[in-house]
């Protein structure tokens, strides 16, 4: 049996080549939402069922299930002769949504891993890429009906073989998408990564010899599950129950309801979404490996000591979301799938469990990701663009103080890009990028703020869509808090503002020269009663400005004596 130091110094290293190929992935990638977003993960999977070994730590959560349903999906199709057996030194490209994916924008990449001449694990990873084609730039087509307007849709394809790039299948790539002149850097970024983990894993196990790493990946993985069993048994019997609600789809302006009960059965707990919205018709359908990866990264933020394994997943059964926009099926539009309904799942899970597990849970964080795209044609370098922008928001209140303000979102640690990168990549300038003081949730302990900020297109003509979300609905607030700000946009054309019809949702929007986008994301929910806030926070918060003082008195009510 493998020692406890052994185990540990072996675990480190595992995350160690995770962590090596995310930072060689965003050094080396073209595009600012890689680049400098890091909107990406590299992780190591089992050859015989892809069951997730490690995760980089500066990967995306939302990728901890999705990227290990991929390559089991990878692993069967070349059991089943539809996908041609791997060779050392193959990279296998797919973004199919419904292959263990989310939406097309994400690409993945996989490398067999080889040992004695067998395959021994798969090497993974998922970057966003800028544009994959589609109807609009960068592919959030906020009325898409079928998921073929949303972009190139990937199978899983040989790019590289034994090493050396398909130029046939990379041509059908760039004939399919824009700026196609660039992806190239994007392309040998992410598999570059892979050949790192390569390098590093094979490190590993020739200092401590394959027998002993096998046996430590699988007592890690039995570890795992043994510690998310002991931290379910905290959670009191009986069903927990919840509902989170999406503006709309895009295309019928009406809510979608994410329904959910959570049970504990035995030492494993059930997650079931019986009753949810039917699956609707714009871009806001969740594919199913999407919707269990968001219940993993939700039990993450909850248990965030149960280490990053597949072994922490056993524990979780997710059931009843069968003819729901939950588990999309092909060709049902998904570009809202991980960034937008991914976090409304586990805002679902957020608040069925905050009573149950008061020290523990957190209000609604903000829960978009503030998907901005804008694509056109700069004058100045005769070139086309496609720009993506991302933003934070608040965080929810918890039992220990104040959310967060200007948090990453809910499902990954991607930062928004500098806004002085954007300035010199794209032709457009910002007027203010600040805090959007109040937008916190009131309560004991308020929610972080949201992020404002408006940019205007400097020159050419240029297109912008969002897929965005809590346009109509703030995020909740817990045990008496009140709920957040919700999302605004406002797009001025000609000096003339305009709010969309779906609130934060719309596409191929004309600018020109001098037409302005503004964001207000939204602020976390407030957790506990406002009336309990402490005299010293409320101080606090007039002297920083974020509230005026007819503000705090509608907001918090003073404490009553005693």
């Amino acid at each position: 049996m493998i020692d406890p130091i052994t185990l540990t110094v072996i675990a480190a290293g595992l995350q160690q080549v995770c962590d090596e190929m995310d930072l060689s992935f965003s050094r080396a990638a073209f595009s600012p939402v890689i680049a400098e977003a890091n909107d990406r993960s590299d992780g190591i999977y089992a050859a015989e069922d892809g069951a997730l070994i490690a995760q980089g730590a500066g990967g995306l959560p939302v990728f901890v299930g999705t990227m290990q349903d991929s390559t089991r999906q990878l692993i069967e199709r070349i059991a089943a002769g539809l996908t041609p057996a791997p060779q050392p030194g193959d990279v296998y490209i797919v973004n199919d949504p419904y292959l263990g994916g989310t939406h097309l924008m994400d690409v993945r990449f996989a490398r067999p891993f080889y040992r004695g001449g067998r395959l021994y694990c798969w090497l993974s990873n998922t970057g966003h890429w800028p544009d994959t084609g589609g109807a609009v730039p960068g592919g959030f087509s906020a009325s898409a009906t079928s998921v073929e307007q949303e972009g190139l849709r990937l199978p899983p394809v040989r790019l590289f073989k034994q090493g050396v790039l398909d130029t046939e299948i990379y041509a059908i790539i760039c004939s399919n998408i824009r700026v196609a002149d660039q992806r190239i850097g994007d392309v040998q970024a992410q598999a570059a990564a892979l050949l790192v983990g390569e390098e590093r894993l094979a490190a590993l196990m020739d200092r401590y010899g394959d027998d002993t790493v096998t046996e430590a990946i699988a007592e890690l993985r039995r570890r795992a599950a043994r510690q998310m069993r002991a931290f379910i048994a905290e959670i009191p019997a009986g069903a927990h129950t919840a509902t989170a609600w999406i503006d709309s789809d895009g295309v019928v302006n009406e809510p979608l309801a994410i329904r959910l009960s959570v049970t504990r059965q035995g030492d494993g707990l059930s997650f079931d979404f019986t009753g949810s919205s039917p699956p609707c018709a714009g871009p806001m359908n969740s594919v199913r490996a999407t919707t269990l990866s968001s219940v993993y990264l939700a039990m993450r933020h909850i248990f965030p000591e149960v280490p990053i394994s597949a072994g922490a997943f056993a524990p979780l059964n997710i059931t009843g979301i069968e003819g729901t926009f939950l588990d999309a099926r092909y060709p049902r539009p998904v570009s809202g799938c991980a960034a937008e309904v991914s976090q409304r799942i586990a805002e679902a899970v957020f608040a069925a469990l905050v009573p149950a597990l008061p020290h523990r849970v957190t209000a609604a964080p903000a829960g978009t990701s503030g998907n901005f795209a804008l694509g056109g044609h700069d004058p100045a370098t005769g070139r086309d663009y496609v720009m993506y922008q991302l933003s934070g928001g608040g965080y929810g209140g918890w039992a220990g103080g104040d959310g967060i303000s200007n948090g990453c979102s809910t499902i990954g640690i991607s930062k928004a890009p500098p806004v002085e990168i954007m300035e010199q990549q794209f032709p457009v300038l910002y007027h203010h990028y600040r805090l959007r003081e109040g937008s916190g949730g009131a309560g004991e302990h308020r929610g972080g703020f949201g992020l404002d900020y408006m940019v205007e297109l400097r020159r050419g003509a240029a297109r912008a869509s969002f897929v965005m979300d809590h346009g109509r609905f703030g995020p909740q607030g817990a045990l008496g808090g009140k709920d957040g700000a919700v999302n605004e946009v406002s797009v001025w054309r000609d000096g003339v503002p305009m709010t969309p019809e779906h609130l934060s949702k719309a596409q191929d929007i004309p600018l020109g020269p001098g037409d302005r986008v503004e964001v207000r994301t939204p602020g976390g929910g407030g957790y506990g009663p406002p009336a309990r806030r402490d005299p010293v926070a409320r101080a606090h918060d007039l002297a920083m400005g974020y509230y005026s003082e007819a503000e705090l008195r509608a907001l918090f009510p003073a404490r009553k004596p005693g």
